[in-house]
């Protein structure tokens, strides 16, 4: 029975595939963490909490919750080279947060293959001979469209305060790309440019992806270093512009007086949290590729520090071109500097319509947000296929089915998403889908480790894996300090959760009861999954089944057969060291010698 097991492993194990090299892991651990958020949502944070100032709890954040999340998370995948679900025999009364990670997953990728499909249709527009949204001149432009570089010292004062002033950016976007309804209930017709560049936007990530991670690991190649050529190549041109400096000194000014404002500290470690992507299963399934002896703690520091220094570096670019729009148009830095999607398609489109040649930084620009934004739904999208695929090995062997079928269902889906109502409906589940949930699944894995497997089972088994000893701070944070910090960033987000609106619209209550169901979707599979465990797969009375419930589940452990029996071994003679302090034995006691040489099965028994 036991061979039968072993040979039945090394087939999964060859059908499982790996990554061709260490390159290829990293590649897509930075195109994972390394997002458009970077580009949209770090600089406005910055400059709105401190400026330089906030480098201080972004950077404190780092050390003390992004880094130690993303060594766990790497840890876990490639010691026991298992997909998100699977990865919960460490503990499987929590395998239902595995279920939580697949279903925020699929809500997410549905509407976020939309958000990359928003650059096509501006690149479909980049080769006129005038951007069209450089004036007010067609017939998308409403009466309120002013170009900027009209406004002259007198209208700047009226332009900032008058709110029913619109650019010609802002109008291409709602009115040409999104052709926007009036609210959520107003879906109206599919918008059939975005549709198609939506399919085409899936098409792309469908052919990336379809032979796992042996297409992933070589496309990464591309997608994961071309955005930072593009990011250069746009500081560069955004440094050397009149103004420029004054939108980059905004950018960094230090306010100290920011760093007793708890919201400050709240910001810093919700976007270190939601810019490294732990959580989502995709840092858990990249790493389950890996080799066995890899080095994860090297990658797991490297990662995270080059995704925040890609951030601080995207503010440069941006407010290096802020600064420039400002000079240009008189405008105070202030009043356009955004975040968010207002930032990459409405602000920085305007900002660029001032350059010498719009249409090249305009390709470039949007160019580096589509392949930002692909290589995170890659990532998502192979956590899900995977982690699927290993609760149930037999779809290995139809792995291209099930992609393509994942993808076709999940395009569908997304129909909503082009409506004309369709970017009502993004923004509520982009606020609401993952907002509490990934929080809560991480602090799940935390206290898995720290509390119910145990931080010392786990530093052993970590240590087994790199073959050198783990140092004492790496313990202390997923013990006490990560988990702190999770639960104060999962109190602070319900807190500090303000009413959702878009472009001045108020959401009704309903849908706003849509969107914490969509929460309550993944959320409640922790819980229900518990129940179900409990009632119907345990046995004896309640307190054996709780206990059964908490215990490691058989086959926890390397994927590899031949480094399962060398970590069986260690585990058995852990055992013994326990027992033995338990019931102190002789040297020439042959009961004790004895069950040190115990197999896996007799000692289990």
């Amino acid at each position: 029975m036991e061979q039968r097991r072993t040979s039945t492993k090394s087939v999964d194990e060859n059908a499982r595939g790996n990554w061709g090299n260490k390159a290829e892991f990293l590649l897509s651990c930075m195109g994972y963490a390394i997002g458009i958020g970077n580009v949209w949502r770090f600089p406005y944070l910055c400059y709105r909490n401190g400026g330089g100032a906030f480098l201080v709890p972004y950077l404190t954040m780092l050390f003390l919750c992004g880094i130690p999340l993303f060594f766990l998370e790497t840890c876990l995948g490639q010691f026991s080279g298992q997909g998100c679900i699977t990865m919960f025999r460490i503990c499987p009364i929590f395998k239902g947060a595995g279920f939580a990670i697949v279903i925020v997953n699929m809500i997410c990728t549905a509407y976020y293959n939309v958000i990359i499909a928003y650059p096509i249709l501006f690149l479909a527009n980049c080769f006129q001979g005038i951007l069209p949204w450089s004036d007010c001149h067609n017939d998308w432009n409403s009466e309120a469209c002013v170009k900027l570089s009209n406004i002259d010292s007198v209208e700047v004062h009226n332009f900032t305060d008058n709110k029913q002033w619109k650019t010609p950016s802002d109008e291409f976007f709602h009115n040409k790309i999104l052709q926007m309804s009036g609210g959520i209930e107003e879906i109206g017709s599919v918008v059939w440019p975005l549709f198609i560049c939506n399919f085409i936007a899936w098409l792309v990530v469908y052919l990336c992806i379809m032979n796992g991670v042996k297409s992933v690991g070589k496309v990464v190649y591309f997608t994961a270093t071309f955005p930072f050529v593009i990011l250069f190549i746009l500081l560069i041109r955004g440094v050397t512009l009149p103004g420029a400096w004054d939108g980059i000194r905004f950018y960094i000014f230090p306010q100290w007086n920011q760093l007793t404002n708890l919201k400050v500290w709240a910001d810093a470690a919700v976007q270190i949290f939601f810019s490294l992507g732990p959580g989502w299963g995709g840092i858990v399934n990249m790493a389950s590729y890996n080799n066995f002896r890899n080095n994860s703690k090297g990658d797991s520091i490297f990662v995270p520090i080059l995704n925040c220094a890609t951030s601080i570096f995207a503010g440069f670019v941006v407010f290096s071109v802020l600064g420039f729009m400002s000079y240009k148009t008189g405008l105070p830095v202030s009043s356009v500097a955004t975040g968010g999607p207002g930032l990459a398609f409405v602000t920085y489109p305007e900002a660029i319509t001032l350059l010498p040649w719009p249409n090249l930084w305009a390709v470039l620009f949007f160019t580096m947000l589509f392949f930002l934004g692909l290589d995170t739904c890659f990532v998502q999208i192979e956590a899900i296929i995977s982690s699927v695929s290993d609760e149930y090995p037999i779809l290995r062997k139809h792995k291209h089915l099930v992609t393509l079928g994942y993808c076709v269902v999940t395009f569908i889906a997304s129909t909503i998403f082009v409506t004309n109502g369709g970017i009502y409906w993004l923004q509520l589940f982009d606020w609401y889908a993952a907002s509490i949930s990934v929080i809560l699944i991480c602090i799940v894995e935390v206290v898995i480790v720290g509390w119910t497997y145990g931080i010392n089972n786990f530093i052993r088994d970590v240590e087994f894996m790199l073959q050198h000893k783990v140092n004492w701070w790496w313990p202390l944070c997923w013990k006490f300090i990560t988990p702190i910090i999770l639960i104060f960033i999962f109190i602070t987000s319900i807190v500090f959760n303000t009413a959702i609106t878009y472009y001045g619209f108020i959401y009704p209550d309903w849908s706003i009861v849509v969107g914490w169901g969509s929460c309550a979707l993944s959320i409640s599979c922790i819980p229900l999954y518990m129940g179900y465990r409990l009632l119907y797969l345990e046995k004896g009375d309640c307190v054996d089944r709780l206990k059964s419930g908490f215990r490691v589940d058989k086959e926890w452990g390397p994927s590899l057969e031949s480094y399962r029996k060398e970590w069986n071994n260690i585990c058995i003679y852990d055992k013994a060291q326990e027992l033995s302090k338990i019931v102190p034995v002789a040297e020439n006691d042959k009961p004790h010698q004895q069950f040190l040489n115990l197999s896996t099965t007799e000692i289990e028994s």
